[in-house]
Parts: structure tokens; sequence; C-alpha cells
């Protein structure tokens, strides 16, 4: 579960609008984690009726932005980077947090947020398409979480189980791209079996087929940070499928039993990057 850590003096802002909805339970995770939650339309971000000199965290929610008419995040990022590109430089450049799930992932890497390398936030170089069984993907994965990344968001977590939903979850790039994401140790975390061992892109524990499992990488300061699986879906026991078999053979010891709560631990350490 979400520890009793607090401090209302860090603000999360969640990016809604047309066709997203995550909003709700992506708000409560940011909450459990000791955040005040704000959600936000993109319409007030881009007319500045909201100022993002009042977050330190930005979160690009899940859904089907737009539709998905264009492909999954497109149009987003398109009305994003015309109307606030300069907004989000300046937000990352303050050295504040931005985090990407499933269509919120696909739209940072549309604007060039991800993989940010050489402080170029400006240029897409990867791209999420079409998963490899050609399905909309509705499952739990596991994930193997990389100890050297700088990401802020996976500090001193080595496993997660989350849920994923998306049908445009592949990951892909140019060999180079990938060899460098690999060697700056960008990739933050690679779709794994349930025993932890990689996935080697055996489906469904790769639910996509993404290159090398790669579920979600960061930038080089590990402060930008998308994935394809959803964190603000795990936010309390029952939302796991054992849950009621854990419940029925361990009333009062969920916990004790293994079945951790890992979703929010995502959003804790954002929270407690500001306080350390």
């Amino acid at each position: 579960m979400a520890s009793n850590f607090t401090d209302s003096s860090i603000n999360a802002l969640v990016l809604t609008g047309y066709g997203l909805n995550c909003d709700v339970e992506t708000a409560h995770a940011c909450e459990l984690a000791g955040a005040r939650a704000r959600c936000v339309h993109i319409n007030d971000v881009i007319s500045g009726a909201v100022a993002l000199d009042d977050f330190q965290i930005m979160v690009f929610i899940g859904g089907f932005s737009w539709g998905d008419d264009h492909g999954a995040g497109v149009i987003q990022a398109v009305r994003m980077k015309k109307n606030a590109g300069d907004k989000l430089l300046e937000f990352i450049d303050s050295g504040n947090l931005v985090l990407g799930i499933c269509n919120g992932f696909q739209t940072l890497v549309n604007l060039g947020l991800l993989p940010g390398f050489d402080g170029n936030y400006k240029d897409r170089s990867v791209a999420l398409t079409h998963n490899d069984c050609g399905n909309f993907r509705d499952d739990w994965v596991h994930l193997q979480i990389n100890q050297a990344s700088p990401c802020v968001f996976t500090k001193g977590i080595d496993h997660l189980e989350l849920p994923v939903r998306h049908g445009e979850g592949k990951l892909i790039a140019d060999d180079p791209i990938i060899d460098r994401l690999v060697q700056q140790n960008q990739v933050v975390c690679r779709y794994a079996t349930r025993e932890g061992t990689p996935a080697q892109g055996r489906f469904p524990a790769n639910p996509n087929g993404s290159i090398q499992d790669m579920a979600g990488i960061c930038d080089p300061t590990g402060r930008v940070f998308g994935l394809m699986p959803h964190p603000e879906a795990f936010n309390h026991p029952a939302n796991h499928p054992d849950w009621p078999l854990i419940k029925q053979s361990s009333i009062g010891h969920v916990q004790a039993e293994g079945l951790h709560v890992t979703g929010v631990r995502i959003f804790e350490n954002a929270v407690q990057y500001f306080t350390r």
C-alpha cells in the first residue's frame, strides 16, 4: 500500500481532455503518494488559464486522445507542441517531473520529449506502433526494472506487476537509437515472465512485440519517464486479478502473502524526489 508520507506542497497536474479516461485513478494515485492532484483540461494549459509553474509533477494519462484517429497520441502531441511546446520545455528545464502512461507515453515520444538525447526534447526518434498480435491487449504483465537507470520514478524498485490495456504499444526505433537507449541505461523497464526472467519477445509476457522487451524509457536526467503499463491502475490490492483467491486464503494477511501494491510506488518516488 501507499506509505503514510504526505506533503501537500507537492502539486501534480493530471492532464485530461478529449478521449482521455484515466484522470480519476491517476489523481487518486498521486494523492495516495502524498501529492495534491488537480485534473486539468488540455485547453486550460494551452490558454494559460492554469500555469505549469504551480506544479512540480505533470502526468500525461492513458486513454484514446482524439480517438487516436491519426495514430496513438499524435493529435495530442501536435496540439501541445504547437500551442504549449515552450511551456513544456520550461517545465522540464526547471527540474520538474513528467510521467507519460500508455497514451501519455505515446504522446511523449511524438512530442520528442523522449528519449531526450543531448537535451533535445523536440525531435521524434522512437515510435510506439501496433501490437504484433494484431489485437488490443488487456492483461497484467511483469516488469524487470533496470537498477542502473537514472529514472526518478523507479528508484528502489526491482520488479513491478501492472496491467496493460493498449493496441499500439510496440516500441520501435532505428538500431543506433536502440543501442544508445541501452548503453545510456534509458531503458527503465522490460517485459518479463512471471518468474522474473526476460520475456525475450515471447507473447503474452511481451504483449506487443516491443524491441528488446522495452516497456518504458526515460530521458538522460531520469525526470521524464514513459511506460505502457498503468501504475495508477494498481493502487489497491483489490485491483489485482488474484485478489479474490488471496483474500480467501489469507484474510487479514494480504500484504504478508506478497500482494504488494506496486503501482503507487511510482508516484511516491516522484513526490519524495522533491523532499529528500
